[in-house]
């Protein structure tokens, strides 16, 4: 009985926060503004839905000599979670407590990008003492971020599908409630995409029962970040992306665009490989990084290109 309560509550959480963050707030990036800093788990480290934004940001403002960095890294919480067993007892998840002051110390980011939650829970049904965790976890960032003089910027987790477990998509829908609702009670900026995809993938599967975002559940395919692109694009004041279906169709009209994402996403791998091994994670499994300055000679190189390929006609 608790459990089906459980569940008719965060199904009323659910709809009440779509209906609330239909409307996504702009933020317009200052001129003085040189590094954007994204941090989250492998659904970040995988890095589409970043290129996808850095890829349609730049094609709209050309001159920009922003740089983007993805620090993301598989596994990771900011709740300090871990289930028993995981990765077969192997190790236990990163924790991002353990490795903020590193990064900190090694780049000083302007805005920084946060996206936790799909782990926190630990694939468990909604249980309080988690999900203060996730919360206390996600308070402790936003001090951590101010208090090095950037602007902290919270993204919903994406949804854990239904179809792999209701109580924990349920879990979802209520951590990114809460996050919403820090718009209001304390003036965060947040960037809701878990309620838009949500609602994508119940629309699609109305006509196509075995249509997926994410084919194991929590790992989204090009479309699932391409919904994760689509509300942060529009948080920074690109508003008709969120027009077109797929990120091909969104830069088919711009000289060279595919190019440029291409190259971008090169640049971005090369970059976050480089500054993961430079701010020692502790995560086994990870490649090695170049060293920085050979990275950044890399990164160079493919920036000029860029930049060749943005002003060309």
């Amino acid at each position: 009985m608790a459990f089906l309560k459980t569940i008719f509550i965060l199904f009323l959480v659910s709809l009440i926060s779509f209906c609330n963050a239909l409307a996504q707030k702009n933020y317009e990036i200052s001129d003085d503004a040189k590094q954007i800093l994204f941090l989250g788990n492998s659904i970040t480290y995988s890095g589409e839905y970043l290129a996808y934004v850095e890829t349609i940001y730049r094609l709209n403002n050309p001159e920009s000599k922003l740089e983007w960095i993805n620090l993301g890294l598989p596994s990771e919480t900011v709740s300090g979670l871990s289930e028993e067993g995981h990765a077969g007892g192997a190790f236990p998840r990163p924790d991002l407590h353990e490795r903020l002051d590193r990064i900190f110390s090694q780049i000083q980011p302007d805005l920084v990008f946060a996206n936790y939650g799909m782990n926190d829970g630990i694939y468990l049904p909604f249980d309080t003492t988690r999900f203060n965790k996730y919360a206390g976890g996600m308070r402790w960032l936003n001090s951590k971020i101010q208090a090095i003089n950037a602007t902290p910027i919270f993204v919903t987790p994406p949804i854990y599908d239904p179809e792999k477990g209701i109580p924990y998509s349920l879990t979802l829908d209520f951590y990114a409630d809460w996050l919403i609702a820090q718009k209001s009670e304390k003036d965060w900026n947040v960037i809701d995409i878990h309620f838009p995809m949500k609602a994508y993938l119940e629309t699609q599967r109305k006509t196509n029962p075995s249509f997926y975002l994410a084919k194991d559940g929590v790992h989204p395919n090009s479309t699932g970040h391409w919904l994760m692109a689509k509300p942060i694009l529009e948080f920074l004041g690109i508003t008709d992306s969120d027009s077109f279906i797929t990120f091909e169709e969104s830069i088919a009209d711009y000289p060279n665009g595919l190019e440029v994402f291409i190259l971008i996403l090169q640049k971005q791998k090369i970059l976050r490989d480089a500054y993961l091994s430079k701010t020692q994670h502790l995560r086994p499994g990870i490649p090695e990084g170049l060293p920085l300055i050979e990275a950044e000679k890399q990164v160079e190189l493919l920036e000029n290109q860029i930049r060749d390929l943005l002003v060309s006609k």
